[in-house]
């Protein structure tokens, strides 16, 4: 990574338990109980009046309902005010765009590790476009002759970097993508509803951003159906997230990551810390 560089990733997603869980644990635990003591009083309601069946009179405690039990079952019964049978779309996307983001710093890491690797051709290329003199131009020439198993480019580098620029572009307009939606209420109350029409939940539907198409779009399993919000207009939910090249170039100029890095700095500066 770039000796300077910090990424601030501000992402708020809602981190809930499964109510349905709980209450389904929480009320079988003093059923249980309960069933043990059912069967603890027919035993006793039986063998009493006849003699015999004496437990060693400690058998009633395994039937006790304690006080942890009962207020896991009492706060189970309160979660299932905010219990979304449907699940969340907002959720589903927030932690796919998590995943996105985690893939694309991955690939980012891949991405300055090979650049540093290659990053010597910058230093031929300010050399060169410096080198106006005979003298200067001799200088390089001797400079390039000594090192060039140095400043030679393995192909396997090159690879690496192509493949790693091509890795963030989709996992940077994926992650987006679903941010955008997630944080857009009629787009996300859209798919949300959609969901509920289909009798289904947001973890059993298939949510996947498509570039050719411009849109997020979500499947079921129930039918070949797709509910879309498209990403290209101003019109339906507002959604015109896509930007020029020049728009993004220009965006990656002012970054953090590109002012930190070799190319943003220069060589010098970046390595020898010479700078102007």
């Amino acid at each position: 990574m770039w000796k300077k560089i910090a990424f601030l990733l501000a992402i708020s997603t809602a981190v809930q338990s499964n109510e349905l869980d709980n209450l389904i644990d929480s009320s079988s635990a003093i059923v249980d109980q309960i069933d043990t003591g059912v069967k603890l009083v027919g035993a006793a309601s039986e063998y009493a009046h006849i003699g015999g069946g004496l437990s060693d009179g400690t058998l009633s405690s395994t039937a006790h309902i304690s006080e942890e039990q009962v207020e896991a079952y009492n706060s189970a019964l309160s979660n299932m005010n905010t219990y979304q049978p449907y699940g969340n779309v907002r959720d589903v996307l927030n932690d796919m765009a998590i995943d996105s983001l985690e893939d694309m710093d991955t690939a980012i890491t891949t991405f300055t590790e090979v650049v540093v690797d290659m990053i010597a051709v910058q230093q031929v290329a300010e050399k060169a476009e410096t080198a106006a003199t005979p003298s200067q131009k001799e200088e390089l020439q001797t400079f390039i002759v000594d090192n060039q198993d140095m400043l030679t480019i393995d192909q396997e580098d090159v690879d690496t970097y192509n493949t790693s620029v091509d890795q963030i572009e989709t996992s940077a307009n994926e992650a987006s993508a679903y941010l955008a939606v997630a944080n857009n209420d009629e787009a996300a109350d859209f798919l949300q509803q959609s969901i509920q029409d289909k009798n289904t939940t947001a973890d059993d539907v298939n949510i996947f951003y498509d570039s050719n198409q411009q849109w997020v779009a979500m499947g079921y399993n129930t039918t070949r159906n797709l509910t879309a919000v498209m990403l290209n207009s101003d019109e339906g939910f507002g959604l015109n997230l896509y930007y020029s090249e020049a728009d993004i170039l220009a965006l990656g100029t002012e970054s953090e990551f590109y002012k930190t890095s070799p190319v943003g700095m220069g060589y010098d500066c970046f390595f020898e810390m010479e700078c102007e």
